[in-house]
């Protein structure tokens, strides 16, 4: 048997940040030893991914950054474009590979944490902490023990809840034959695509130089695409939208993000915790879940290192929730149109502020400021039947 103080199942953005915190404690904090059980190659590895996240100035992980832009645009769905100055503000891209590369470079010298590649079974709570059962790679089981357990691992179904969509996309890095990308903007939310019957639909181009760049197709609606049909959006997309032509396709990357306002438990046992999306961090809005991971990992070392219960917070205000909930449910009911909803948000808020009330870290009258800018009437209708909503299962992807 392996013991710890503390044990971090996964090792996908959660537990990668969560090991990092605890690696470097500060002069004079309690010293904890760590164990970050990480999946051997295969199924159960993180898929490959980008994330995009915003931020003031410099931050924790900018030595893995692939991009970074202070412009953000926006096309509307009648072709109205609206670019703004996201300072103090940056909009940033990294990738896993890159984030996973920085931080297990400082692992590496790190005496606090220790890393064990096993398939974990089952997480078993007891007294005074919790037994981690994994299966080592040579195919015999191993038993962690943990004052403190952190579970990153994806869930296995969805919380019931009144409403989810799903925000699913396809997206290409491209090299292109000539220079067509302005490296200095992002093009967040392009509506000039064909909207689903139900949810919204819009490109998105994250440019790296003049000649590269990530650009998706996305959805938020209730079921995915074939194959078939996101590389026929994406054609669609940049040869008839953009104009591009000469696109030399160099990489992929696809994924499904949930939309929900189910409650996510964020402990299961007296010593366990779940952590990332599987405790909430994702915005049911948005599915951003970066800085929301980087916020619930930073309060759960500090407690740590303070010797207090390290029950992580909850990701996102009851208010951001609550809001969200509401727009979840006007968007699945078809009471506002998607892609109108989000431009005319862009049209007449400023885009730093839209961020950071994207992010929670508006104050209640900049909250009001954005909510009197949305369709009212349809958004009262969803918020008054909200607590007559059954909450239901989701069936998934």
């Amino acid at each position: 048997m392996l013991e710890a103080d503390v044990a971090i199942v996964g090792a996908g953005a959660a537990g990668l940040s969560l090991a990092h915190r605890l690696a470097c404690p500060a002069p004079g904090t309690r010293r904890l030893s760590v164990l970050l059980v990480d999946a051997p190659p295969g199924p159960l590895r993180p898929p490959r991914r980008t994330w995009c996240f915003w931020e003031r100035g410099r931050g924790r992980y900018d030595a893995a950054l692939t991009a970074a832009w202070r412009h953000l645009r926006v096309h509307t769905p009648d072709g109205r474009m609206i670019e703004d100055d996201i300072a103090p503000l940056r909009y940033k891209m990294i990738r896993s590979d890159d984030f996973e590369d920085l931080i297990g470079h400082d692992l590496a010298r790190s005496e606090e944490v220790q890393r064990l590649q096993a398939t974990v079974e089952t997480v078993e709570g007891i007294t005074e902490g919790a037994h981690v059962h994994t299966r080592a790679v040579d195919g015999r089981p191993l038993t962690v023990r943990a004052r403190w357990v952190f579970d990153s691992r994806p869930l296995g179904s969805l919380p019931a809840a009144r409403t989810t969509l799903l925000q699913h996309f396809h997206g290409w890095f491209v090299h292109c034959d000539r220079p067509v990308f302005d490296p200095g903007t992002v093009e967040l939310m392009d509506f000039r695509t064909p909207q689903p019957p139900r949810g919204l639909s819009f490109g998105y181009v994250l440019p790296t130089g003049g000649r590269q760049a990530l650009v998706e197709y996305t959805e938020f609606s209730p079921e995915v695409l074939s194959r078939q049909g996101y590389e026929a959006a994406l054609r669609h997309y940049t040869e008839d939208v953009l104009g591009l032509t000469g696109l030399e396709v160099v990489g992929t990357e696809t994924g499904v993000i949930p939309m929900t306002d189910a409650p996510f438990a964020r402990q299961t046992a007296p010593s366990v915790f779940r952590i990332g999306a599987a405790g909430g961090a994702t915005r049911p809005s948005t599915g951003y879940t970066f800085a929301a991971v980087q916020r619930q990992t930073r309060a759960v070392a500090s407690a740590l290192a303070a010797g207090r219960r390290p029950l992580p917070p909850p990701a996102h205000s009851a208010r951001s929730r609550a809001m969200d909930a509401v727009m979840l449910r006007a968007l699945d009911s078809g009471r506002v149109d998607g892609a109108d909803f989000f431009a005319r948000l862009f049209t007449q808020v400023p885009m730093e502020r839209l961020l950071r009330f994207l992010d929670g870290r508006t104050r209640l009258h900049e909250d009001l400021s954005v909510g009197i800018r949305t369709p009212v009437l349809p958004m009262l209708r969803s918020a008054a039947e909200l607590p007559y909503l059954p909450r239901r299962p989701f069936p998934g992807p």
